[in-house]
Order: C-alpha cells, then structure tokens, then sequence
C-alpha cells in the first residue's frame, strides 16, 4: 500500500471514530517481510502442519541422525511414507542427508530447526 493507500485508510478510519496512527503503521509496513520471504515461511509452516512430518523431526531432534527403517519404526509409519515426508523436509532445507554405503542418514539441517520444534513445543504446551 502506497501513501494514497494510507491516507484513504487514515480518512476511513478516522472518519468511523477509531483511533489510526500513520506514523505508526508505515513504521510497521518498512519492517515487515516482503511477500517472498512471507512466502517462504508460510511454506515452511506448510511442511510442520503434518503430524507425520513433525514427529520424524522431533524424533531426529532426539535420535541426531537415523535411517528411513529406524524413523519409520520410532515414528510408527510406513517407511514409504517416512521417505515421501523426508523427500519434501530435505528439498526444504529443513533436514540433510549424508550416505554411507547403502545406507542413508538422515538428521536436522541446523540448530534452527532444532530451535524452531523446541520453541514450538513450548507454545503449544502453553495452551496445554
């Protein structure tokens, strides 16, 4: 929204009896995220609203780095499903894969992850 946009917001508001502050509101608007970076994040919210998703995370929080067989058996879901849900959090940059023979291990990209699961564990649990 440009300043014309703001005005008419400021005329409207103002006109309905309800407090407006521009300084205030353009202030915000010059320290929000872009629509890309909205879009990035949205996405990344996207990936933790699958309960199948969030536990393999937390169970590599916990476990540091297992394989599809060993998450699929923590998680109690078909190791297909473990490696579709893995497919998706790897091309997100959410969790790094490192092969070693045949096997694939699977753990946490970085303690970003880690801090975003531990903080929203404790979010959640607020309202428990």
């Amino acid at each position: 929204m440009n300043v014309e946009g703001i005005e008419r917001v400021a005329d409207f508001v103002r006109d309905s009896g309800r407090g407006f502050d521009p300084a205030r509101v353009a202030d915000t608007r010059r320290r929000l995220l872009d629509g890309e970076e909205a879009d990035r994040l949205a996405g990344l919210f996207r990936l933790l609203g699958d309960r199948s998703r969030v536990r393999i995370l937390f169970a590599l929080a916990e476990a540091g780095e297992l394989c599809v067989c060993d998450l699929a058996a923590a998680v109690d879901v078909a190791e297909t499903a473990v490696s579709q849900a893995l497919r998706l959090l790897r091309t997100a940059g959410v969790v790094r894969a490192r092969r070693d023979g045949r096997t694939v291990w699977y753990r946490l990209d970085d303690e970003h992850v880690r801090l975003l699961l531990d903080l929203s564990r404790t979010h959640v649990s607020h309202g428990a």
